[in-house]
C-alpha cells in the first residue's frame, strides 16, 4: 500500500485536494477532522485540554476560539496543547491505515497540515504539497469568518513558508487556477500511482 503526504499553508487548497483523492475512491485522512473529533463533547482530548486550559472548554467540549486564544502567540503555550493532541491523533492515523491495509487499499493519502513542521515528511511513499499564489491564499483565507490579519501572520509565522514546502515535496499540485485544473492533476497522479496508463 501506497501512502501519500498531503499538506500545504492555510488557504492553499488542501480541502479541494482531498475531495479530488476521494472522487478518485482513495481513502484520505483528515487531521484537522481528527482533532475537531477528539475536541468534540465527549471527545478523548477535552480533559487533559481543560486541565491545562480551563477557561477552553465549556459544557464538556472544548471552545476552540478559547482555546486558540489561549495559545496564539504564546509558544509555550502551544508546545503543551501539541503534547496533548498530536499522540492522539497518530493513534487515528494508526487505526486509519491498518483498516486500509486489512480492506488491501493500494492507495491512502494522510492530510497533515503541519507535516513539515512536525518532521514527517520521511514517512511516506511521497509527499505532495498544494501552493498557490500568496495573493490567492490570503484572499482564501481572510475571507473566512473571523480571520483578521493579525491571525493570519500569526498562523504563517508557525507554517513552513511555501517556497521551502514546494522544495522539499515530490509532487507539487498549483491550486491558483481553477478546480478542474486540480482535479485534473490528481486524477493523473493517482493513475499513475496506482500503475494505471491512462493520463
Amino acid at each position: 500500500m501506497k501512502i501519500l503526504g498531503l499538506t500545504g499553508g492555510i488557504g492553499m487548497g488542501k480541502s479541494t485536494a482531498s475531495r479530488s483523492f476521494r472522487r478518485r475512491g482513495v481513502r484520505v485522512f483528515d487531521a484537522d477532522a481528527a482533532v475537531h473529533e477528539l475536541q468534540r463533547k465527549g471527545g478523548r482530548a477535552v480533559p487533559a485540554i481543560g486541565a491545562a486550559f480551563p477557561d477552553a472548554v465549556t459544557d464538556g467540549a472544548v471552545n476552540r476560539e478559547a482555546l486558540r486564544r489561549a495559545v496564539l502567540g504564546k509558544p509555550e503555550a502551544l508546545k503543551v496543547l501539541e503534547r496533548i493532541i498530536h499522540p492522539m491523533v497518530r493513534q487515528e492515523q494508526r487505526r486509519f491505515l491498518a483498516r486500509a491495509r486489512r480492506d488491501a487499499q493500494r492507495l491512502v493519502v494522510l492530510d497533515i497540515p503541519l507535516l513539515f513542521e512536525t518532521r514527517r515528511g520521511h514517512e511516506f511513499d511521497a509527499v505532495v504539497v498544494v501552493s498557490a499564489p500568496a495573493s490567492v491564499q490570503r484572499w482564501r483565507v481572510l475571507r473566512r469568518p473571523g480571520m483578521t490579519e493579525e491571525r493570519l501572520r500569526a498562523i504563517l509565522a508557525r507554517q513552513t513558508p511555501d517556497a521551502e514546502k514546494r522544495r522539499r515535496a515530490d509532487v507539487v499540485i498549483e491550486t491558483g487556477t481553477s478546480r478542474h485544473n486540480t482535479d485534473r492533476a490528481i486524477r493523473r497522479l493517482v493513475r499513475r500511482l496506482k500503475g494505471e496508463t491512462r493520463a
